[in-house]
């Protein structure tokens, strides 16, 4: 019986795969599109933890564990997700050990990551992190053109407030100085960066 797969109603729908301390009942697989790993803060801001791309897994550490999802998950735009039973994903793991192996080590990384944007929400100041999430997504997943280095897909103002802990107001201000200043250009919402270079100086912390 083929696993089911998971989709908004329609790309512009507030849906979630799950919620913050729903049970554990799938492993799921980003089939299509994007998914974020979204926490609410206690300043009522919801805070993008992990970006995900086609291919990648999440929810395994509550899986493993039999314990709640520790945060929501959340398409962006026209996404599939594929989900698979915890009961199935724990009896494999009890039938082939590598697996467990090869989940942990992927689920290390995922923490380190999300420790990272868990720290640099504390310690960055805000430009740095506006600046370091575009960019990591354009060097993993961007295209490269004339134009620059181009998103894979468009970030509202609103997503990369989200993905660096901060209003909307203030990010569509610092964006609009990117763009007057040349160093990123937005074609209907998607953003290409123009200057790597400079953005980079930005998101280690280095004054323009």
């Amino acid at each position: 019986m083929p696993w089911p797969v998971w989709s908004p109603r329609s790309p512009t729908a507030r849906a979630y795969v799950f919620m913050e301390g729903d049970p554990a009942r799938w492993l799921c697989l980003v089939k299509s599109g994007r998914v974020k790993i979204v926490r609410h803060s206690r300043r009522e801001m919801d805070v993008v933890l992990e970006l995900l791309a086609p291919g990648e897994v999440f929810a395994g550490v509550a899986v493993m564990e039999r314990r709640p999802y520790p945060a929501a998950a959340q398409p962006i735009g026209a996404s599939v997700v594929m989900k698979i039973p915890a009961d199935a994903v724990v009896a494999l793991g009890e039938r082939y050990p590598s697996l467990v192996r090869e989940m942990a080590l992927m689920i290390g990384r995922r923490l380190r990551a999300a420790h990272d944007s868990v720290e640099s929400l504390v310690v960055d100041p805000v430009e740095a992190r506006l600046t370091s999430r575009p960019l990591r997504l354009g060097e993993r997943d961007g295209t490269k053109s004339t134009q620059g280095l181009t998103l894979p897909f468009h970030l509202t103002r609103q997503g990369l407030a989200d993905m660096a802990g901060t209003t909307v107001v203030t990010t569509i201000r610092i964006v609009s100085r990117w763009i007057k200043d040349g160093l990123v250009a937005d074609h209907d919402g998607r953003l290409a960066l123009k200057d790597s270079d400079v953005l980079r100086a930005l998101a280690e912390g280095e004054s323009e």
